[in-house]
């Protein structure tokens, strides 16, 4: 039996509710200082992970008892430590690798100081992040009858450890990438890289009511703590894969655009009769890629830091998507806004951005 152990957080005041049920009581900002104040927690027990190779594995969610805004708001080092006291009940546990998840794998240097103060190998899920964000675009493509070869492709985030790897497999794929973000240095060297390795344009903007209206997907990967993307700033038929959680596209786009196709990605489906022994949002037997990730690496016997900082190996994208693979992990079709992606979703969507009116056929196979 191998074991790991995965570390989550609230992404909003009211996530606290999923595990105290007394705090829907309490108002907002009182109960966010006291959370803050708790010692790193142990959610649930893991169970039923089992590989299509008979290997199987058990773990823990552990808590870092911070919201998002607080991880982007409080000084670096108050957070880190957090991190890393709850890396700490993870080793007393005795998980011999360590997931993070969400806004712990963003903090500071994606990771590596965490490792660094550890004693089991860490990693932020990365990796496999990108390549179901990846496959999750094919897949929606295919289903609406959208050529990528020919499709503009916004990274919106593209200087981060998931746009960047993003954007480097899509260059290679000699895809029109435009690459999106705040620091326009920072973008400006990456476009150039693309450029000469890849031989594609690269555009580089810092203005999202310039860039998204032109972009035929979306690729939206950044650490906002609130949603960037509104219903004003997409092209008719748009494809926008939401990488991110808190999501970056706002929900108002739901109710105002039927003619764009929104799904988040990574969900992926977990071989065996796993039990979270903790409801975080998904459909019962599905978790995020970067959960899935540290499953794999444990039912591989990888206890290693696979995925860390913010300049991802392409190579190990592509074994992890591999290993994914060998295990029975997979992409557990598409959903949009925490609701499973249906025909009619498919259909309204290709009849209200203009594409044929025949009805695909939705399956997660």
């Amino acid at each position: 039996m191998q074991r790991f152990a995965f570390m989550i957080h609230p992404l909003k005041v009211k996530d606290i509710a999923r595990k105290f049920p007394l705090a829907n009581i309490m108002p907002e900002s009182v109960l966010e200082g006291l959370f803050r104040r708790v010692p790193p927690l142990t959610v649930s027990k893991i169970t039923g992970i089992r590989s299509a190779t008979g290997a199987e594995a058990e773990g823990w969610f552990v808590a870092c008892p911070m919201t998002a805004r607080q991880m982007v708001e409080l000084p670096e080092k108050v957070v880190l430590d957090k991190i890393i006291q709850t890396g700490r009940k993870a080793e007393e546990l005795g998980a011999p690798l360590l997931g993070l998840g969400a806004f712990t794998a963003v903090v500071g240097d994606a990771g590596i100081t965490v490792a660094r103060a550890l004693g089991i190998p860490v990693t932020t899920g990365n990796s496999y992040t990108v390549a179901t964000a990846l496959e999750g675009i094919e897949y929606a493509a295919n289903l609406l009858g959208q050529d990528l070869q020919k499709s503009r492709i916004a990274v919106l985030g593209a200087t981060g450890s998931i746009g960047k790897a993003c954007a480097r497999i899509l260059a290679s794929q000699g895809r029109d990438v435009e690459l999106v973000g705040r620091d326009r240095v920072r973008l400006e060297e990456l476009a150039a890289e693309l450029r000469s390795a890849y031989g594609v344009p690269a555009a580089v903007s810092t203005d999202l009511s310039e860039s998204l209206p032109r972009a035929d997907v979306v690729v939206a990967v950044t650490s906002a703590i609130d949603a960037v993307v509104r219903p004003e700033d997409l092209k008719r038929g748009a494809i926008v894969c939401d990488v991110s959680r808190p999501r970056n596209v706002s929900v108002a786009v739901a109710e105002a655009r039927d003619d764009v196709f929104v799904f988040e990605g990574g969900v992926i489906e977990v071989p065996g009769q796993v039990d979270f022994g903790f409801n975080f949002g998904f459909p019962p037997g599905t978790a995020y890629a970067c959960m899935s990730e540290t499953m794999i690496l444990a039912l591989e016997n990888r206890y290693e830091s696979f995925s860390l900082g913010r300049d991802l190996d392409v190579d190990k994208i592509r074994e992890i998507q591999g290993l994914a693979a060998k295990h029975g992990f997979r992409l557990a079709g598409l959903r949009s806004f925490e609701r499973a992606v249906t025909d009619e979703y498919i259909h309204r969507v290709r009849v209200a951005s203009g594409r044929v009116k025949t009805p695909i056929f939705v399956s997660s196979s």
